[in-house]
């Protein structure tokens, strides 16, 4: 694997949809750079510094969130000259998103008073009042043409549907839910799933006429829902919660058909591969030896032994007089074929559990000596890049699992993107980041790609 020098940043770091562009935020300043060279091809400067970065879904216009300024500015690639801004005044703004057609901008007022959508077109505006959220809450259909919007008033939770060509009101129902956490409509834009506070384990499924086609409840009396996601293929919606399981639900039955636990002693099934992290000492073969590997060099290297089943995870007990435990599931991703699940139990955060939905099982298990920082599935193929704070990249396939060293001095792997397209990956460091450029999946050999020095 290639790694490119770093360059600042201070904050956002995106990939354009069309894959073609790496925009960048340094304090006020918004660097749009070449992804294969990484050559500037654009630099904007916004009034202040900047908060939010997003491309449009066309990858023609991006938008720059200045919430010290209550402002948006939003910039073309392709026509320098042309700029946008947007000021709330004394509303504020608390976040900012783009529409599917890329033509309007929705924000989101202080104190959740108002969301209001923004044409670039026509300069015109269409006010929501009372959102639920500031950057939740907002969910649009697969195909661009609804969006789904949660409000709250008179303390009742309500779902607004919108008409994303003229922005028309096309219905408003009540919700069952004591304080609605979020909502996302299916990839198929039939169903919308909406989940209640971690207070109460509730997720219902609605019709876009405002019918409850479904309620579930695991159970009462405990902390409930921790993270929702969909399958890319719409046909389950996987349910974390605070009792360390992920429930796979069935879209035409609504109910589970896989409950996937988290235990700290891991025994089986036998195909499942645990691969552990271990650091040692650099080998040096003698009859090859050269000036540069004397017996007394003291480089390590770090990679991943396969441990034998039975294994125990470490664990941590959360403290029961503070609020948000770090318990239950806090991650769930799906692979893009929908064919595995990534997991990880936030009480037991140096472990990554990948489950092959297709066979209903665990099918690896990685063991990391640091706790996880950022986890990302290949947008195209069934890969996973993960990264614990340390100068190590760990990649995952379904071949196997290595450590790659970023040879790049003081420099600590925080968060890591990928290419829409998959090519490549941008890791972040606190203050700086660079790009890796990855091999295509065919080419990728885990034991080649994993022999790497600290």
């Amino acid at each position: 694997m290639e790694f490119s020098d770093t360059y600042k940043h201070s904050g956002p770091c995106t990939f354009s949809p069309d894959s073609r562009f790496l925009a960048v935020a340094v304090d006020s300043r918004l660097v749009i750079r070449d992804v294969v060279s990484l050559k500037v091809v654009q630099l904007y400067s916004c009034v202040d510094k900047i908060s939010h970065v997003e491309w449009a879904p066309d990858s023609e216009y991006l938008l720059c969130a200045i919430h010290k300024r209550s402002m948006v500015q939003a910039w073309s690639v392709s026509q320098p000259d042309w700029t946008c801004k947007i000021d709330e005044g004394s509303a504020g703004i608390t976040h900012a998103r783009w529409s599917p057609d890329s033509r309007h901008i929705l924000t989101t007022s202080e104190f959740q008073l108002r969301l209001t959508v923004w044409s670039l077109v026509s300069t015109a505006c269409v006010h929501v009042p009372w959102p639920k959220h500031s950057s939740r809450g907002v969910s649009f259909t697969r195909d661009g043409k609804f969006v789904a919007i949660a409000t709250r008033r008179d303390c009742k939770d309500y779902m607004n549907l919108l008409s994303c060509q003229g922005w028309e009101a096309m219905g408003t129902f009540a919700v069952d839910t004591s304080d609605l956490a979020d909502l996302e409509w299916s990839p198929t834009d039939s169903t919308i799933a909406v989940w209640d506070s971690p207070l109460e384990y509730k997720v219902l499924v609605y019709s876009p006429d405002g019918r409850c086609l479904f309620k579930y409840s695991a159970y009462d009396n405990a902390l409930g829902v921790k993270v929702v996601m969909w399958s890319p293929c719409g046909q389950f919606l996987g349910v974390g919660s605070y009792d360390q399981v992920v429930r796979a639900l069935n879209h035409l039955t609504w109910k589970p058909v896989a409950e996937f636990s988290h235990p700290v002693a891991v025994k089986g099934p036998m195909t499942t591969v645990v691969f552990k992290e271990i650091e040692e000492a650099w080998q040096v073969d003698m009859h090859t030896l050269s000036f540069a590997d004397s017996p007394s060099d003291n480089r390590r290297r770090v990679r991943y032994n396969v441990a034998d089943l039975p294994v125990t995870v470490p664990s941590q007990k959360p403290p029961p007089d503070k609020p948000n435990p770090k318990q239950g599931i806090g991650l769930l991703a799906w692979s893009a074929d929908g064919q595995y699940i990534c997991t990880r139990n936030d009480n037991m955060p140096t472990a990554l559990w990948i489950w092959d939905v297709s066979h209903l099982e665990l099918a690896a298990l990685l063991l990391q000596k640091d706790p996880i920082r950022s986890v990302a599935w290949d947008p195209i193929h069934p890969r996973i890049a993960l990264c614990t704070g340390t100068s190590q990249l760990y990649m995952w396939t379904p071949a196997g699992a290595c450590c790659v060293h970023i040879p790049l001095p003081q420099f600590v792997v925080s968060e890591i993107k990928w290419n829409p397209d998959g090519t490549s990956l941008v890791l972040k460091d606190k203050e700086a980041f660079c790009c890796t450029f990855v091999p295509v999946i065919s080419e990728f050999d885990p034991d080649t790609e994993g022999d790497e020095l600290k």
